[in-house]
């Protein structure tokens, strides 16, 4: 892969993508981001909008999220309490990029076919 220098030194281009896909990386995250682009959720809200996630994926999806600094949660002192989840500053500059993933993907991907279904419409397994 090709490096770039900068003022303090070398830069390994393939590192820094390895660094964004391993924060990035998580089956629910990126659709997370996506529905947090859009506006502010509830925890509830995004559980009903993604389906096939569990209350506890979800649940460690959002506070990775957070901890990274990509999402900021809000408390409300109120009964029963209201919490909401927020896009930050530094994920919303991720805007761009999704926007091109939803340009590629209406260009392309119509043609293309998945190797495995998604989430929706799977039917649960009964073991």
């Amino acid at each position: 892969m090709e490096k770039q220098t900068k003022d303090d030194g070398e830069i390994n281009m393939h590192e820094e993508m390895r660094r964004a896909f391993a924060l990035l990386s998580g089956k629910w995250k990126l659709e997370i981001l996506w529905l947090l682009n859009q506006r502010v959720h509830r925890f509830g809200e995004l559980r009903r909008a993604i389906r096939g996630i569990t209350q506890h994926m979800l649940t460690a999806q959002l506070r990775e999220l957070e901890k990274d600094g990509l999402v900021s949660r809000t408390v409300f002192a109120e009964v029963p309490p209201r919490v909401e989840y927020e896009i930050t500053s530094r994920a919303r500059g991720l805007g761009p990029t999704m926007e091109a993933l939803t340009a590629w993907w209406q260009k392309y991907g119509a043609d293309v076919t998945p190797k495995r279904p998604t989430s929706r419409g799977r039917k649960a397994r009964i073991r």
